[in-house]
């Protein structure tokens, strides 16, 4: 899944005399379809999301390393950035180091929770047209309000401090928090409209409690945001051959408004087919505001290349749309 671009280049340790080995990976996920929106809209593009990555380790010695990573998101059918509000290297750019204690980066990149929410979807919180997560999950909640140039970003924060603990007895536990340099608590909406807390200022921070182990997994994560917002996420997983069930739930509250979500999924590998199902539906305030159904069916060309179709029925308020889209996706 990965080419490694330079292999254990030498690198002078100054004053030592020894050399410590270092090595940068291209890694990366292209993925295009044609799908029909909610809107009834035919696109060309990304069903999935496509990036591009630079990662880096250098041996220190003593088990000790130093990190980088620097991720692009762009969009294949034009091959412009995802959006012309995010950065240049929207998915990550993050410098660190690891060792026995764990891992600690700074910089720019997935929360706590968003950081290990995805294996409670069937389809890796990963798919636009048939994830229930996609659509529901932290429906109240930007990780980081004004991230994205003034805008929310749901899922990364900017100024961060993110550690990811060692795994114990199939336990670990995942931190992050950010500087409040850049915080802003009036004047911004974000784009889905959701209320802020206006008028303070609040250290965020995010912790995760994870389990993976065997074929069980579970997790129970908190959030706090910039401007006070809450998410509560709990997610459970289990396998049994080749089938594996999940189900989350979580709650989000910003301002007076709380959003309610629950999901449950199923995969199922038949060879080099998987195949996959989801429902889920978020309530704010006491109206269920989206209701989704999703099925969909994966072909493994080979390790890396995949072809896919979609299918969802979601309903709304005031309206129901039915969403369907065929891609390719190439892993590298």
């Amino acid at each position: 899944m990965y080419r490694r671009i330079a292999l254990a280049a030498p690198f002078l340790i100054a004053g030592s005399g020894a050399f410590a080995q270092s090595s940068v990976t291209m890694s990366g996920y292209l993925d295009a379809g044609v799908y029909r929106d909610s809107a009834g809209t035919w696109n060309v593009g990304p069903i999935q999301r496509s990036n591009i990555a630079f990662s880096g380790v250098e041996d220190l010695g003593n088990g000790l390393a130093a990190t980088f990573m620097l991720s692009h998101r762009f969009e294949t059918d034009t091959g412009e950035n995802e959006s012309s509000n995010k950065p240049y290297f929207h998915g990550e750019s993050t410098v660190g180091l690891k060792g026995g204690f764990g891992s600690i980066r700074l910089g720019r990149a997935l929360d706590a929770m968003y950081g290990q929410d995805w294996q409670f979807d069937p389809w890796g919180y990963f798919d636009r047209v048939a994830s229930p997560a996609w659509d529901l999950w932290h429906y109240n909640y930007p990780s980081d309000p004004f991230a994205n140039r003034g805008g929310p970003d749901y899922g990364r924060i900017n100024n961060g401090v993110f550690y990811d603990s060692p795994t114990y007895e199939g336990f670990s536990i995942h931190l992050s928090t950010a500087a409040r340099e850049n915080t802003r608590t009036s004047g911004f909406a974000p784009a889905e409209a959701m209320p802020l807390n206006s008028g303070t200022s609040t250290q965020p921070y995010g912790v995760s409690l994870n389990y993976n182990k065997g074929p069980f997994a579970a997790m129970v994560a908190h959030e706090r945001n910039s401007v006070g917002n809450t998410d509560t996420f709990i997610g459970l997983k289990g396998s049994l051959g080749n089938l594996t069930a999940m189900a989350a739930w979580d709650r989000s509250v910003a301002g007076t408004s709380t959003a309610r979500t629950v999901t449950a999924g199923l995969q199922y590998t038949i060879g080099p087919a998987m195949l996959r199902g989801g429902w889920g539906k978020v309530v704010v305030d006491g109206t269920r505001v989206e209701q989704v159904i999703g099925a969909g069916a994966n072909y493994f060309l080979s390790k890396r290349t995949s072809l896919y179709v979609d299918l969802a029925r979601k309903n709304y308020v005031t309206k129901n749309s039915t969403v369907y889209g065929v891609g390719m996706a190439h892993s590298f």
